[in-house]
């Protein structure tokens, strides 16, 4: 039986792709911030799952993870965390900044460093999808620290796919667009605004967390083994940038 591991699995895209992955018969290694007891009904539905509580920027928090996940076939960075206030890029703060840049960024920067060893010295190939967002190239002056996180992310993925490439293991990007979660819960009616009457997005609709998770399962199956490094838009067709 694989193993995948998935940060920030609890909720959202991760737990869409935690449910695909297990319904194909992965044992999945969730880790998240949120106390096991506050996820506790949404894992009864999970079969062979672990659960790890931790934070992604906290390296001994890491460590235990991977501790607990042994052997790691398929990697999903998808522990993302928005700015507690959204703030105008001229007020935002060094404590607002870290907290985003810590997890969003260096957490998955050196989440992916750990994996990449332990595949390595396994010489058995593997999979890493990481989780980034169309703010990685689309201006949001009142999230930059989240904006920066996941351009960030884009050039993490170039950076491990090149490096990696030499023992045959994938290194993907998975970008989605407006997708419905907790996250955008709070802006929910400037979106459909942007969707619905502003037909911003070309398929006129919200993004499901199950359209990533889809996207996320097709490249951990090996059917874009020779497509390392690539980005693949999950976004309802935004990123054409139509007039």
């Amino acid at each position: 039986m694989k193993t995948a591991v998935i940060t920030g699995g609890a909720k959202g895209i991760g737990y869409a792709v935690a449910q695909k992955l297990c319904e194909e018969g992965y044992r999945t290694v969730i880790f998240a911030r949120s106390p096991q007891n506050e996820a506790e009904s949404a894992l009864k539905s999970l079969q062979n799952v672990v659960y790890v509580q931790g934070d992604l920027s906290n390296a001994s928090d890491r460590q235990r993870c991977l501790a607990a996940a042994g052997r790691v076939e398929l990697l999903v960075n998808n522990a993302g965390v928005a700015p507690k206030v959204r703030a105008d890029i001229l007020e935002v703060t060094e404590r607002d900044y870290d907290f985003v840049m810590d997890i969003n960024l260096k957490g998955t920067f050196f989440m992916t460093q750990a994996v990449a060893a332990s595949m390595i010295k396994a010489g058995n190939g593997g999979c890493i999808v990481n989780i980034s967002s169309i703010s990685a190239y689309t201006s949001s002056a009142s999230r930059a620290q989240y904006c920066i996180s996941k351009a960030g992310i884009s050039m993490v993925t170039k950076l491990f796919a090149d490096k990696l490439a030499e023992y045959e293991i994938g290194v993907y990007e998975v970008r989605p667009g407006v997708i419905k979660t907790d996250m955008t819960k709070t802006v929910a009616e400037k979106y459909d605004r942007l969707i619905f009457e502003q037909g911003i997005i070309p398929i006129k609709r919200w993004g499901d967390p199950r359209d990533v998770a889809n996207v996320v399962s097709a490249l951990a199956d090996g059917v874009f083994a020779y497509c390392t490094g690539e980005v693949i838009n999950v976004d309802g067709g935004f990123h054409l940038r139509r007039l």
